[in-house]
């Protein structure tokens, strides 16, 4: 084993990309051995072993053998024992008012991802009413603990950390559910929160395009490397490469694309 932590983890995966903006916000993004997993395959034994079991994913090994998971617990397990200055607030009362932002990130991509697998275009309404309630509660708190600016605190931290990933996974919404934030007071501050960090030069490992392609599964209900009734194969597949594929149809109360559609078969 190496003498650094191991990362067992999915590219795509936004919890995957906390880690990876929190290592770049550090300048040590050589410091953690991260591991791919093919989630459209069942897992290995040995990492089952490891994590006696369990399937979530990202899983962190120390090189002691210790495992660790839950993205949030291995963030701060990072911040705390990697070089490169802490980017938790230090101050512990701003540290408090953080995690008190942080804690509304769990039902806030429950809510996301809820919306783009619903196949129920009755029930349409109900899940943009549930996700713009919590982008109100998210302005709201931005607004009292920080109007001015455009990061929680002065710059770039733990809070943008963890939302980013989520704000740029929340692209499929936009495409899959023609979503749209409104231009309204209650959401002007989240808004340009969200503009800001989604701008930030150390949170691009991933695109637009990646998202949306491999993705597309989740709009068709089918989650974690599920496939989608009719289909063989995921869209979560690492061959052919999703560069080589055709943008995924937005329609998708109306259509249900092949694996042909979607450019996963090769010729």
């Amino acid at each position: 084993m190496s003498g650094k932590p191991i990362v067992y983890h999915i590219p795509v995966c936004p919890f995957s990309q906390r880690l990876e903006i929190l290592l770049a916000l550090k300048g040590q993004e050589d410091a953690v051995d991260f591991r791919v997993v093919d989630i459209t395959k069942p897992r290995d034994p040995d990492l089952l072993r490891k994590t006696r079991g369990a399937t979530i994913l990202p899983v962190l090994e120390t090189p002691a053998g210790q495992i660790l998971n839950d993205s949030l617990v291995i963030l701060t397990f990072l911040d705390e024992s990697v070089p490169g200055g802490l980017q938790r607030r230090a101050d512990p009362l701003e540290h408090a008012i953080e995690a008190m932002l942080i804690a509304r990130e769990g039902p806030f991509v429950s809510a996301g991802y809820r919306f783009v697998m619903n196949q129920d275009p009755a029930a349409r309404q109900d899940h943009l009413d549930g996700l713009l309630g919590l982008y109100r509660d998210l302005n709201d708190f931005l607004l009292h603990h920080s109007e001015d600016g455009l990061f929680l605190f002065e710059s770039f931290g733990l809070a943008e950390v963890v939302f980013t990933p989520i704000f740029m996974r929340f692209w499929f919404l936009d495409y899959f559910e023609d979503f749209e934030l409104p231009d309204e007071p209650e959401y002007r501050r989240v808004a340009a929160w969200k503009d800001a960090c989604m701008r930030h030069p150390l949170a691009q490992q991933v695109s637009r395009e990646e998202i949306l392609k491999l993705y597309y599964d989740y709009a068709m209900g089918a989650g974690n490397g599920a496939l989608p009734e009719g289909r063989r194969i995921s869209s979560f597949t690492f061959n052919p490469p999703w560069q080589e594929r055709p943008w995924p149809p937005a329609a998708k109360y109306r259509h249900r694309a092949s694996d042909s559609d979607l450019g996963l078969l090769r010729a």
